[in-house]
């Protein structure tokens, strides 16, 4: 399975990869080191808390690099007036009986608290390609639909401004 990633989700893991390992990394190992040198392994808390955030960092790493190897580059194609990538949405949810509004993005810089839904999610899924007016059937599973009605639709473009989640 591959992940569906822009040039710019591409570039923020490479910066980030980069980040890590030219300046984290460095920092992570000293204080290791600093750590070791308290003595009694076995009863030193600055070690086990070093070491952890060191092996989080290389962890971190791999997945980045993973994620690059494995992502599928696709390209963001405006569609004049029908909901898209990285495009602002006002929605009516019928079900709560509340307007909300969400932005469209890739999987890597999703974060639902921010109103940044993923193009994968249900709700992103059933979105992508509908107009101002439409009636959307969202099907989170087999036994929970709701209905949105397409409220607003406010071009977007992929910037660098959003940024790339954590895990």
């Amino acid at each position: 399975m591959y992940d569906e990633l822009t040039e710019v989700d591409i570039k923020k893991m490479q910066e980030e990869i980069d980040h890590r390992i030219q300046v984290l990394r460095p920092q992570l190992i000293e204080e290791v080191q600093t750590a070791r040198a308290f003595g009694d392994l076995s009863e030193n808390y600055e070690y086990k808390c070093a070491k952890q955030a060191k092996n989080r960092n290389e962890s971190r790493i791999r997945y980045l690099e993973r994620m690059i190897r494995t992502a599928k580059v696709i390209q963001v194609k405006p569609q004049e007036d029908a909901v898209g990538l990285f495009d602002k949405v006002t929605i009516y949810n019928e079900m709560v009986k509340k307007e909300m509004d969400i932005r469209i993005v890739t999987t890597l810089r999703q974060d639902a608290l921010k109103g940044l839904i993923s193009k994968e999610s249900p709700v992103g899924k059933a979105l992508m390609g509908h107009k101002v007016g439409d009636r959307v059937q969202v099907e989170v599973n087999p036994t929970l639909r709701y209905f949105v009605e397409v409220r607003a639709i406010e071009k977007g473009t992929d910037d660098e401004s959003l940024d790339i989640s954590m895990y």
